[in-house]
């Protein structure tokens, strides 16, 4: 199949197929006679994999641990458990990160408890008057 069909199959855009296959993600396809890029089933499998742990946050580092895991066809899958008990890791961490943030929000929120004019705005206002603090370094594998 050619990339638009496997666009269409997996529900990814071409563009991003293609920066899988710069990546190592995902194999480079052979090749037909007019050198269009041939894919097949495997690549399909492969591409769902990537965007399924895509979609739960995972780095392009840990789907490349895991797919070295299916690759070889570990005997068994404690490598993997530990990969998957560290995501959930951070994702605790970022949770609290982001339980934070909702405070701040909150916080600056109750500034302007009815509407007014934006000259007088507390959240404008409290924005504009806050010191700065130097940024935080997040404690996430997501950096």
């Amino acid at each position: 199949m050619k990339i638009g069909e496997l666009a269409t199959a997996t529900h990814c855009p071409v563009e991003t197929i293609r920066y899988y296959e710069k990546e190592g993600l995902l194999p480079e396809p052979g090749r037909t006679a007019s050198n269009y890029r041939s894919y097949d089933e495997t690549h399909v499998t492969r591409l769902r994999f990537i965007r399924n742990c895509r979609s739960l946050d995972m780095t392009h580092e840990e789907i490349r641990a895991l797919l070295a895991f299916m690759d070889k066809h570990a005997d068994d899958c404690s490598g993997v458990n530990q990969l998957l008990d560290d995501h959930i890791a951070h994702v605790d961490v970022r949770i609290a990160e982001l339980t934070e943030l909702k405070k701040e929000l909150q916080s600056i929120r109750a500034q302007c408890q009815e509407d007014q004019s934006v000259d007088a705005c507390g959240i404008i206002q409290g924005l504009a008057s806050l010191d700065t603090e130097p940024t935080r370094p997040r404690r996430t594998h997501l950096g």
